[in-house]
């Protein structure tokens, strides 16, 4: 993996949509439900949409009923970082990419086998490369 990415908000905010930023560096969730990659069933890889980074593949993508993307396994785990959450009266286990820390969503220990884990992803801090595209 490449040096870690840090810039200023300004810049993220410029960068970014209204609620891209507002989920990956200032750690929203969009509604479920409403994201665009929530019921998506293309072949690709999936990516931070702050850094680029590869994050999650298709092939480990399912239908949690959520109304997240959902997956139960990284590309690489290197790729993402856990970190405790205890916001909002509960105790979770946050996801953030490992290259630029923008907040993913949250992992679960409710998911399909082979893993167990539901890596439940805002479609606002992903941008899928569908197979075959560069």
């Amino acid at each position: 993996m490449s040096d870690k990415i840090e810039k200023r908000d300004d810049d993220w905010k410029r960068e970014l949509t209204t609620e891209q930023y507002e989920v990956t560096r200032r750690g929203g969730t969009e509604r479920a439900f409403s994201g665009k990659y929530w019921d998506c069933k293309e072949d690709g890889t999936y990516r931070c949409i702050c850094c680029d980074a590869e994050l999650f593949g298709s092939d480990t993508k399912f239908d949690s009923g959520s109304g997240w993307p959902s997956f139960y396994e990284a590309l690489d785990k290197n790729a993402i970082r856990e970190v405790d959450d205890s916001s909002h009266g509960m105790r979770r286990t946050e996801v953030r990419c490992a290259n630029c820390d923008a907040h993913l969503g949250h992992v679960f220990p409710d998911g399909p086998q082979p893993t167990g884990a539901r890596y439940c992803i805002n479609s606002a801090s992903l941008d899928l490369k569908k197979s075959g595209q560069r």
